[in-house]
C-alpha cells in the first residue's frame, strides 16, 4: 500500500510516499531558511503562509518522484502535534481534503515520536523498547520508548530547547540563523575550556528534565556583562567567536549526554535513539557514539537527511494503521506538548 505523509509542523514543508514495508518512494522538503534568516528565528505568520504556498506543490513532486497519481494512495498521514498552530493547521487542512477527496483513511502523526521512529526506519531493524533522546528547535525531551506506539516522558527541557538555544547564542556572538550549524562550523577552531559555561541540572540524578536559559544567560554576560543588550555595538575577534562557540557547544553536549545516561541507568534499558535537528552536530554525535559503547548499550542516531523536520519520519504512520489507529475527520491540531 502506499501512504502519503504530511510534515508541516514548523518551518519544512514536506511530503512523502512510503509503503506498508517501510520503502520511500519519494520524498521533498523545502526549507524556509531564507525568510526566517533575517529574524533570527521562525516567525509563526510567516512560516504559515510559506505553507500555504508550498504544500501544493511539495505534494506533486513527492507524487513525482514515487512513479504514482493521487488515486494511487491508500492512506494520508499527517503530523497534527506538536507545532506551531498555523503551521499545523496546513498540514491538517491539506491531509482532511485529499482523504475525502480519494475516500482514504486519515493517520494522525506524533512529530515527536515520528523523530525517534526515523531511527527504526535507518536501522532497518526493530530498535524498541528503547530510551528516546528528541533533540531540536523546540524541543528537547526524554521518553521510555516500550514500543513504536508506546512513549511515555521521563523529562524535557523547563525553559529553552536545546536547538533554541543554538539560534540565541548565534544571534548573540554574530553567527547567522540556523545557528546549530553555524555554531559547529566556528567551534572547529575553537577551545571548548576557553569559557567554564553552567551545566544546569546535569549532577541532579533525580530528574531527568534540561535547562538551556541560563547557559544562555552565561554567555550574554561573558559577552557583555549583566544589564547589556545592544550586542551589535560589541566587537568579537574570530578566535572569540571560535572559543564562545566551542565552549557553548560542549555544555549542551554535557547536559544532553548526561541526562541519556542516566535515564538508561533509571529504566534500565540498553538502547537509545536520538532524533531532531540537534542531533544532526557532529560533536553531540561523536561524544554520544564514545559514552553510549563505554556505557555497553547500542546507539541508533538518525542519519542527517532524518534528523530536521522531514516527512520520512512519519513512516510511523504504517505502524499506527496496522494497529487500526485511525482518525475521525474531526480530527484537530494539539500544538503544545503534555507534561506527564
Amino acid at each position: 500500500m502506499h501512504i502519503l505523509t504530511l510534515e508541516t509542523t514548523c518551518d519544512e514543508t514536506s511530503a512523502a510516499v512510503i509503503t506498508d514495508r517501510l520503502e520511500v518512494l519519494g520524498s521533498v522538503v523545502a526549507s524556509q531558511d531564507e525568510l526566517h534568516g533575517r529574524f533570527g528565528g521562525v516567525v509563526p505568520e510567516i512560516a504559515s503562509r510559506a505553507h500555504v504556498e508550498r504544500i501544493l506543490p511539495v505534494i506533486d513532486e513527492a507524487l513525482g518522484r514515487a512513479g504514482i497519481a493521487l488515486k494511487d494512495l491508500d492512506a494520508v498521514a499527517v503530523a497534527n502535534t506538536p507545532g506551531l498552530a498555523g503551521s499545523l493547521l496546513i498540514g491538517l487542512v491539506a491531509a482532511k481534503t485529499l482523504c475525502v477527496t480519494l475516500g482514504v483513511p486519515l493517520i494522525a502523526v506524533n512529530h515527536l515520536q515520528a523523530h525517534i521512529y526515523a531511527c527504526r526506519l535507518a536501522s532497518k531493524k526493530d530498535v524498541f523498547p528503547c530510551v528516546g533522546l528528541i533533540v531540536s528547535g523546540g524541543h528537547t525531551s526524554l521518553y521510555r520508548c516500550g514500543g513504536p506506539l508506546e512513549f511515555e516522558l521521563l523529562g524535557s527541557t523547563i525553559d529553552d530547547a536545546a536547538g533554541e538555544a543554538f539560534d540565541k547564542v548565534a544571534s548573540m556572538i554574530g553567527l547567522p540563523y540556523p545557528g546549530g550549524p553555524a555554531i559547529q562550523r566556528a567551534a572547529e577552531q575553537g577551545n571548548s575550556r576557553a569559557y567554564r559555561f553552567p551545566r544546569a541540572l546535569l549532577n541532579d540524578e533525580d530528574r531527568l528534565d534540561f535547562s538551556f536559559s541560563g547557559l544562555k544567560t552565561a554567555v550574554r554576560y561573558t559577552i557583555a556583562g549583566p544589564g547589556r543588550t545592544d550586542f551589535k555595538s560589541i566587537r568579537l575577534d574570530p578566535q572569540q567567536v571560535a572559543d564562545l562557540a566551542a565552549s557553548f557547544q560542549e555544555a549542551v553536549v554535557d547536559c544532553l549526554l548526561g541526562k541519556a545516561l542516566l535515564a538508561l541507568r533509571q529504566t534500565g534499558m540498553r538502547v537509545l535513539c536520538v532524533g531532531g535537528g540537534v542531533a544532526a552536530n557532529t560533536r553531540l554525535r561523536g561524544r554520544l557514539e564514545e559514552e553510549i559503547q563505554l556505557a555497553g548499550a547500542e546507539l541508533h542516531i538518525a542519519p542527517l537527511e532524518l534528523c530536521t523536520d522531514n516527512a520520512v519520519m512519519g513512516a510511523i504512520a504504517v505502524e499506527r494503521y496496522k494497529a487500526g489507529l485511525i482518525e475521525d475527520l474531526d480530527l484537530d491540531i494539539s500544538p503544545g506538548v503534555v507534561r506527564k
